[in-house]
């Protein structure tokens, strides 16, 4: 049932039962005794003399009595089981497709969600980009950048740094008729419909969904990871397959320091852009024990793998060298969450 079909059965439903006081009364009295004058009906209920016929005509324009116009009028009670099925099937059709739409609310403690509808999809996708507070990725369609627009500009506003992509690249707005630089740090734009809609705030929290449940196509499904580890898949994901195949469309260059990373390998990759040397403060958790871990020290080395795979930056910390990696890191000494870089 379309969103068009349930208004409408909403407005129905809301048409066809909604008693008032007087209704149920005459409703119920008329039951009870099969047929009723308007005399009577008085008689039987609260209902004051001057009511009775307005209130049986709206009984009767709902197809719950029969009203025969003899002298005197006579309301007669029709059969509800012949009134109701058709009510009932339309009820159960209603609660199916309302259920079908449903998200339920997702709570803090929920690490990974999944939501049915469109609205819920929006929303979530809404939330990622006004909570990110120093690095964002996102995958928008030209119709979603241009709904979400004043909330990208406003993490833009508070120093995060956003990295764009547009898709499909065939609809996406060129710079000169759109300012780019007022959403995001970097936009590249890739084709094809197939690119999911997604965002990663800070690396921890993030929403993914294919266009078609944004479409009403036949794939309406989201999925939210809230402050989970699995969330790392998504931001994995849009740097390794999304973001390496898009076409620039705007370079903002490694921006300035301090600043704190969520990925490694953006981190990595602005080492290699930038001119200088640098200190790091790197969170995260020992790659042997998963116990926390809090590193600092200058950056002696780093590397990149040409498939953007696999990042590595090496500290000379108090104790000595130490491997940094991304998340689920094997062959470092520690997994980074969060990268806090200076200039030296």
């Amino acid at each position: 049932m379309s969103s068009t079909d349930l208004r409408r059965t909403l407005e129905w439903m809301g048409d066809r039962f909604d008693f008032g006081e007087y209704e149920i009364e005459a409703y119920l009295a008329v039951l009870d005794h099969g047929d009723l004058t308007a005399s009577e009906i008085a008689d039987h209920t609260d209902i004051p003399q001057p009511r009775v016929y307005d209130t049986v005509r709206k009984l009767s324009d709902r197809g719950m009595v029969e009203v025969r116009e003899s002298r005197p009028m006579r309301v007669v009670a029709l059969d509800p089981e012949e009134v109701f099925p058709s009510v009932q099937e339309s009820l159960d059709d209603l609660v199916t497709d309302l259920s079908a739409r449903y998200t339920a609310p997702t709570r803090e403690t929920e690490a990974v969600s999944l939501v049915k509808s469109r609205p819920s999809i929006l929303r979530y996708l809404e939330s990622v980009l006004e909570i990110a507070e120093y690095e964002l990725a996102c995958s928008l369609t030209p119709g979603l950048l241009e709904r979400f627009e004043s909330e990208l500009a406003d993490a833009r506003s508070r120093g995060v740094a956003i990295e764009l992509l547009v898709t499909p690249a065939a609809d996406a707005p060129s710079p000169e008729e759109f300012d780019y630089d007022a959403v995001a740090t970097e936009v590249r734009a890739r084709r094809g419909i197939t690119t999911p809609v997604m965002a990663v705030a800070d690396g921890e929290r993030s929403v993914y969904a294919t266009q078609d449940a944004l479409t009403d196509g036949s794939e309406r499904y989201g999925v939210i990871f809230n402050r989970s580890a699995l969330g790392f898949l998504v931001g994995g994901f849009f740097n390794t397959v999304l973001w390496t195949t898009g076409e620039s469309v705007v370079s903002g260059g490694t921006g300035s320091f301090p600043r704190r990373y969520a990925s490694i390998r953006r981190c990595v990759k602005d080492f290699q852009e930038a001119d200088g040397a640098f200190s790091v403060t790197v969170v995260g958790r020992d790659v042997v024990t998963g116990e926390h871990r809090r590193v600092t020290g200058r950056v002696s080395d780093l590397s990149l793998a040409s498939s953007d795979e696999v990042a590595t930056l090496t500290v000379e910390a108090e104790d000595g060298e130490v491997t940094v990696g991304g998340r689920v890191a094997a062959y470092e000494d520690v997994e980074a969450h969060e990268i806090h870089v200076e200039e030296a």
